[in-house]
C-alpha cells in the first residue's frame, strides 16, 4: 500500500520538491495538432518513465469535466504551444499542483504571477528553443556577408546582366562587425557560435554581465558606441514596455550606409514605418523573420523591395525540431521527481523580463 500510495502522488515536499522515485501524476496541456507533432513515439515512451498519465492524457480546454477531474489530483502540468490560460480558477480546481513544465518558450501569458504565490515550479524549454533561432541567425549573418538573399533576388531580373554586383559594397564576412541586442539566451548561443569567425561581436543589453560576453569572444557596450560601427544588428531582446519600438528612426538613423539589420525576436521592437522609410531609401538591409504587425499588411513597401528578406516566423523550432523542446521538458520533469534542481526555471524575480 505504500508504494501505491507513493506513485500515486499523495505526499508532498517541500516548494517545487517531489519525493525521489516517484512517477507524479500528470496532465499534457495543449494544442492537439501541437500534442500530435511533439509527443511522437520515442517521446510518449520517455514520458511514460518519468511520470504517471490517465485519461484525459492531455487536453486544450481546463473547462471540461475530464480536465477539471485531472486538474484535481494533479501535481504536474506539462504545457506547450495552445495551453489554455492557467487561471486563478485553474490554479485552484488544482490544490496539489507543484510544477508547470513548459515544453515550449515562453510562459507569458499563460503563467500567471499567482503561480509563485504558492510555490509552484515553472520551467521553461526556451534553451533549446532558442538553438534552431541562432542557428537560423547565424546563417542569415554568414549569408548577409555575401549579399546572397539579396543578390539572389537581383538574378532574378537582371539576368545574366552582373552589374547589379558592384551596388552591393564589399562581399566578405571577414572583419565584420556584428551587434547582437540582447545577450538573451539566443543571443549567448549566438555569440558563442560567432567565435570561430573573424567578426568583432558588440553586445548591447543593460542587464549583460560583461565579463560573460567577454567570455563569449564579445563586449558588452552602449547603443551610441554599437550602432555607428556595426555592420549587423541582430535582436535578441525580449518585448516588454520599455524595449517596444525600440529600434525607431533615431536609432536605425545611428546604423551606417548599409547595415543589415535581423529580427528574429519580436516584430514590435522594431518601428515598422521607420524601418520602412528607412529601407526605401535603399541606404539599409534587413532580414525580418517576425514583424510588426505579424504578418505585414499586404500594402507594406517591404515586400516589394529588393534588400528586405522576410521569412513568415520559421527561425524557432518547426517540425522534428519541436521534439527536442519535449524531451528538455521531460529532463526537467525526470529532475524534479528525483528532487535535482531545475536547469531552466522561471522565477518571480525573472518573470517579468523574460521573453
Amino acid at each position: 500500500m505504500a508504494a501505491q500510495a507513493d506513485e500515486a502522488g499523495s505526499g508532498r515536499g517541500g516548494p517545487g520538491e517531489a519525493s525521489p522515485g516517484r512517477r507524479p501524476r500528470t496532465l499534457l496541456a495543449m494544442e492537439e495538432e501541437v500534442f500530435r507533432l511533439q509527443f511522437t513515439p520515442p517521446v510518449m515512451e520517455r514520458l511514460h518513465q518519468v511520470a504517471q498519465v490517465v485519461d484525459p492524457l492531455w487536453v486544450s480546454d481546463f473547462d471540461t469535466p475530464g480536465a477539471r477531474a485531472r486538474l484535481a489530483d494533479c501535481e504536474v502540468l506539462l504545457t506547450s504551444w495552445g495551453c489554455p490560460t492557467i487561471s486563478r480558477d485553474v490554479l485552484e480546481a488544482a490544490p496539489g499542483l507543484r510544477a508547470i513544465i513548459h515544453a515550449a518558450g515562453s510562459v507569458r501569458g499563460q503563467v500567471p504571477p499567482e503561480v509563485f504565490e504558492r510555490d509552484v515550479l515553472v520551467t521553461t524549454a526556451a534553451a533549446v528553443n532558442a538553438v534552431p533561432v541562432a542557428e537560423y541567425t547565424l546563417a542569415m549573418i554568414l549569408a548577409c556577408g555575401k549579399r546572397v538573399p539579396f543578390l539572389a533576388r537581383n538574378a532574378r531580373s537582371h539576368r545574366s546582366d552582373w552589374s547589379y554586383l558592384a551596388r552591393h559594397g564589399p562581399l566578405t564576412n571577414r572583419g565584420r562587425t556584428v551587434c547582437l541586442v540582447g545577450w538573451s539566451r539566443v543571443g549567448r548561443l549566438l555569440g558563442r557560435m560567432l567565435a570561430p569567425f573573424e567578426i568583432e561581436l558588440l553586445v548591447v543589453d543593460p542587464y549583460a554581465d560583461p565579463a560573460d560576453v567577454a567570455a563569449a569572444g564579445g563586449r558588452l557596450t552602449g547603443p551610441e558606441d554599437a550602432f555607428p560601427r556595426c555592420d549587423v544588428l541582430s535582436l535578441h531582446a525580449p518585448l516588454l514596455p520599455a524595449t517596444r519600438g525600440m529600434v525607431d528612426a533615431d536609432a536605425l538613423a545611428l546604423l551606417p550606409d548599409g547595415a543589415t539589420l535581423i529580427n528574429t525576436a519580436r516584430g514590435a521592437l522594431v518601428d515598422t514605418p521607420a524601418l520602412e522609410a528607412a529601407c526605401r531609401t535603399g541606404r539599409l538591409y534587413a532580414i525580418l523573420d517576425v514583424t510588426d504587425p505579424e504578418p505585414l499588411p499586404d500594402s507594406s513597401v517591404l515586400y516589394d523591395l529588393d534588400n528586405v528578406v522576410i521569412t513568415p516566423h520559421i527561425a524557432g523550432s518547426l517540425d522534428s525540431e519541436t521534439e527536442r523542446m519535449s524531451l528538455a521538458a521531460l529532463d526537467e520533469l525526470d529532475r524534479y521527481r528525483s528532487g535535482r534542481p531545475p536547469l531552466d526555471p522561471i522565477t518571480r524575480a525573472t518573470f517579468g523580463v523574460t521573453a
